[in-house]
């Protein structure tokens, strides 16, 4: 990822999966950036080991509890309280803590990378999950994105750079093939009907955010990380055939390309641009 030049970058559902994987490339880049934030429910749970010891050696790393964020995985109950899906006070005094870190300078790069999954089929479908799968994939990214777009005005509005990339200032929406509308991919192996629903979403609220942003200087893009091997991405029967690793490497060189052409555009891992 040598073109990716960040002063700054906040990664949402860190504790584990894709989130924490991005931490980790991001870290251990030749020129790693000045400051990493990894957001998770809570930093100081029982399943924040390995990402606290990074933190104890990387003094650029900071942890920051964010209850809009939910950690991944199909295992999290049906209902939950409203304030661990979209709490906007706990987003918003995340965005205060980070602003503390920066001192002026904005942030960078945003990637939107918590969500949920309920392997639900069309007839065991529930109004329950489909509202909690929205509201963690839709809603959550939207309202993070939300509390830190003064930040990333800033980073735009002080960096020197022409046009729009992932360097100046971006806000990047992990979403997922599944939620293209042409493709519908592997509907014959999972029918997961609120996952893509909620996908489909958040890749128009990615060209809303083009739309609306754009002339402030800031990138928006969908990313579709693969069918990657983490807890979500391989639950049922059938493994997933990405590994975290070459996920995580690709979408870290895809960010370093991406453009003014690629503003509310939907890719994948490799840089294929994907149909909505």
């Amino acid at each position: 990822m040598a073109g990716l030049n960040l002063r700054s970058v906040l990664v949402t559902g860190a504790n584990r999966g894709i989130g924490l994987e991005l931490v980790k490339q991001l870290l251990g880049n030749s020129s790693p950036p000045e400051w990493v934030f990894a957001t998770c429910r809570d930093p100081g749970g029982g399943r924040m080991q390995e990402l606290q010891n990074l933190a104890a050696k990387h003094p650029n790393l900071v942890t920051v509890a964010l209850g809009g964020c939910p950690a991944p995985g199909p295992e999290l109950p049906s209902r939950l309280p409203a304030t661990h899906v979209t709490d906007p006070a706990s987003i918003k005094a995340a965005a205060a803590r980070v602003e503390t870190h920066l001192k002026g300078s904005g942030l960078n790069l945003l990637i939107n990378n918590a969500g949920i999954v309920k392997l639900n089929t069309l007839e065991s479908e529930t109004p329950e999950d489909m509202a909690l799968v929205y509201a963690t994939n839709v809603t959550g990214p939207l309202l993070v994105s939300q509390a830190f777009l003064p930040l990333l005005k800033q980073a735009a509005q002080g960096s020197p750079q022409t046009g729009l990339s992932c360097s100046k200032a971006a806000i990047v929406n992990i979403s997922s093939e599944a939620g293209s509308i042409q493709n519908v991919c592997d509907w014959h192996m999972v029918q997961i009907i609120s996952y893509r629903c909620s996908k489909a979403a958040l890749n128009m609220l990615t060209k809303c955010q083009a739309l609306g942003h754009g002339g402030d200087g800031i990138l928006s893009v969908a990313v579709h990380p693969g069918w990657v091997q983490t807890d979500m991405g391989s639950s049922g029967s059938i493994q997933a055939p990405v590994t975290v690793e070459a996920s995580v490497r690709g979408m870290l060189h895809v960010l370093s390309t991406l453009c003014e052409k690629d503003n509310g555009g939907f890719v994948n891992w490799e840089g294929k641009v994907l149909p909505w």
